[in-house]
């Protein structure tokens, strides 16, 4: 079930409710670039001047972020309490190695972090071990 109204869920990063036979439900925020990258834009802040936290930082009602390149159809099923527990433990050190892009859209600018696929899913396996 899509998420269209704006309201807790919109906000909270819910843009789609799945639920399977058994009755589990699973929310999921979806990311969608018109291009094949080899990395992913990681969402330090989504409005850079005022210091208003991304969506790898900020706390999400979401279970999942669904991150796919449109031409190749690959998509991404990313966890997100691993995925910004890896942020945490290593968004520093990927801001320096690789560096901010950010984007002009109308009245703020977005601030992302451009993590290599590879380096990002290793990063959220690691992150999914404590100890």
């Amino acid at each position: 079930m899509a998420v269209r109204d704006d309201g807790w869920a919109q906000r909270g990063g819910v843009d789609r409710v799945l639920t399977l036979a058994c009755g589990r439900t699973y929310t999921v925020d979806e990311k969608i670039r018109s291009e094949d990258w080899p990395d992913i834009l990681l969402e330090q802040w989504s409005d850079e001047a005022r210091r208003v936290p991304g969506w790898v930082q900020k706390p999400l009602a979401c279970d999942f972020i669904a991150y796919a390149y449109a031409p190749s159809g690959l998509c991404f099923l990313l966890p997100v309490a691993p995925l910004q527990r890896a942020w945490r433990q290593h968004g520093r050190d990927w801001l320096r190695r690789y560096g901010m892009r950010r984007a002009q859209n109308p009245g703020y600018v977005t601030a992302n972090v451009p993590v290599p696929r590879a380096v990002l899913i290793a990063a959220i396996a690691e992150a999914m071990i404590l100890g």
